[in-house]
């Protein structure tokens, strides 16, 4: 299923995919793209809303029975507080059983809660644990800067900028949050 999450839409062509639905306020969406795509189905909300128009896309995707998602674009808007959010709000989709990843295109991002993870990126690549909040017991393997059972207080840098040596494995024992990943240093 390929929800479209009000200018979001934009994504799609170059990504190959068709949308099957177009979900949001339309506040981002510009007259020029609103006639480009004005044969999609659209689920039109007032700008008056609680939840942003990313957050109702995968409440329509959890009714259409959908288990994992990707969120394209989640990082690349012109909007922090939407970025951030994004990231907080895929810790708790993962809370509820869902998988989820969230991409820029540059850099993908998962949440991580207690408990071990193994992420495939390729050796080279720039990757931090960003904790929302402290991070107890962190290990971290197959990084130029590897971490052994490690306290990480709210806001450190110590899990920031590291580099993978190959398939990196994440431990933490209480907390939350994301890993990111990127490019390579040269890149």
């Amino acid at each position: 299923v390929v929800l479209a999450a009000d200018s979001g839409v934009r994504h799609a062509p170059a990504l190959g995919l068709a949308v099957d639905s177009w979900i949001g306020d339309f506040d981002s969406t510009t007259p020029a793209l609103a006639r480009k795509f004005e044969s999609l189905p659209r689920k039109i909300f007032s700008r008056d809303k609680d939840k942003t128009d990313g957050e109702l896309a995968i409440d329509e995707a959890i009714s259409r029975g959908c288990n994992s998602f990707v969120m394209v674009g989640a990082f690349g808007g012109p909007r922090t507080d939407h970025a951030l959010l994004h990231g907080l709000q895929a810790v708790e989709i993962r809370k509820r059983g869902y998988a989820i990843v969230l991409t820029s295109g540059n850099e993908e991002a998962w949440p991580v809660l207690p408990g071990t993870e193994r992420f495939d990126i390729e050796a080279g690549a720039i990757f931090s644990l960003i904790g929302f909040g402290a991070l107890e017991n962190v290990t971290i393997t197959a990084a130029k800067w590897p971490l052994e059972d490690r306290f990480v207080t709210a806001g450190s840098s110590l899990t920031l900028s590291n580099v993978a040596t190959g398939p990196v494995t994440v431990t933490i024992g209480k907390g939350e949050g994301l890993f990111i990943a990127g490019s390579s240093p040269s890149e």
